[in-house]
């Protein structure tokens, strides 16, 4: 299954024209390449598959592509100028950058973006363009107006049916990841004191007090005020499959242990816990119905990797939790002979998925699953 998706990895690999370099198209039928698809499916499209000078050149092409301290979330096409309308990708290009290095160990190309890298913290924390800067708790604030930046970006007219405006929980924990990263970058370059190391150290500090439910278990979704906040969604388990995390051991097995009782299905995670008054079951219809559901319950493939990744971190990646991952992933045999043959799709319905929906070929998904073969291994 493993050697099945790593061919259907390369599949999303293109060369755009008005870029002349290569990129990684999100999905088929429907979707072009977007900065934050392909800084979260990149890892394991490239890297996992051993494909580090496409891997190379795709983060090359973004780097060029930096303004403001954002990577562009649509390239130029014709006349269009690039969309800058993505708080995480930035992070997440980071993120890449320390996993192609962590693979091919090579400093140069480290050297060559570490300006970019650079330029990225800086922004964030000065502030930027769609509300996107850090508080005084050194915590990262995104979103204003109808301005929609995480990855749960519908909008429909005046409507955000998933709105996130604040500190929302995945970003918080990109922007402490990105920060380590870059203490370690800069004495792997032998740097001057640079500061990230105790930016950190208070992100950690303001993320633990800020950001943990001890009555559910688990993480908050988002800290603005609103009812959103304590909504469990699936974004926490991404502040525990990062390489960087700041929680302790217990409450990262409490966030693993929330997220499967609340959120797993075998094909996916759920947007949203079927007892949230705003769950939508069924994913179809005409496009407003569509867009209601999308974050609101629908099962999405790509976080079911970060979900394995974390169970197995929380585990101590011992053979008897490799065993259990094994035996689960078992069922994504029955979700490659549908739809598209040999690739996974973008989602399911959130009341019962079993058929796909979506992209039915979509290359984050592809590419999580992909870095959970390689980490059972």
């Amino acid at each position: 299954m493993a050697k099945v998706l790593a061919k259907s990895a390369g599949q999303f690999v293109s060369r755009r024209e008005s870029t002349d370099g290569k990129t990684i198209l999100a999905g088929y039928p429907f979707f072009e390449d977007w900065g934050r698809d392909t800084m979260i499916a990149l890892p394991g499209v490239c890297i996992s598959t051993g494909q580090y000078e496409t891997a190379k050149e795709i983060l090359r092409t973004f780097a060029v592509h930096e303004k403001d301290g954002l990577m562009p979330n649509l390239f130029p096409e014709g006349k269009n100028e690039p969309r800058y309308n993505t708080v995480d990708a930035a992070l997440l290009f980071i993120n890449c950058v320390y996993l192609y290095y962590q693979a091919a160990g090579d400093l140069d190309f480290v050297k060559e973006v570490w300006p970019v890298m650079e330029r990225i913290v800086a922004n964030y924390q000065a502030g930027t363009r769609h509300g996107i800067r850090m508080d005084e708790d050194g915590l990262i604030l995104a979103g204003e107006g109808l301005d929609q930046v995480t990855w749960m970006d519908v909008r429909v007219g005046d409507l955000l049916p998933t709105p996130r405006h604040g500190k929302p929980v995945e970003v918080n924990a990109y922007w402490y990841n990105a920060l380590r990263i870059m203490e370690m970058f800069a004495s792997e370059l032998g740097m001057e004191y640079t500061g990230y190391g105790v930016l950190s150290d208070k992100v950690r500090t303001s993320f633990r007090q800020q950001f943990w439910n001890e009555e559910k278990g688990c993480l908050k979704d988002l800290i603005s005020g609103t009812k959103a906040d304590t909504q469990i969604r699936c974004n926490q388990i991404w502040a525990v499959s990062m390489p960087f995390g700041m929680m302790d051991e217990e409450q990262e097995r409490q966030v693993v242990r929330t997220v499967y009782e609340k959120l797993y299905t075998p094909y996916g995670l759920r947007t949203l816990e079927e007892a949230d008054e705003e769950f939508h079951p069924f994913y179809g219809g005409e496009m407003i119905k569509r867009d209601l559901a999308y974050h609101q319950g629908t099962v999405w493939v790509f976080p079911l990797g970060a979900y394995y990744l974390a169970y197995l971190k929380v585990h101590g990646y011992s053979e008897e939790a490799r065993q259990h991952v094994r035996k689960q992933l078992e069922v994504m045999e029955s979700a490659m002979r549908e739809g598209c043959i040999g690739q996974l799709p973008e989602i399911y319905d959130g009341g019962n998925p079993t058929s796909s929906k979506g992209c039915f070929a979509q290359a984050w998904s592809v590419g999580e699953i992909l870095r959970v073969y390689e980490a059972v291994e």
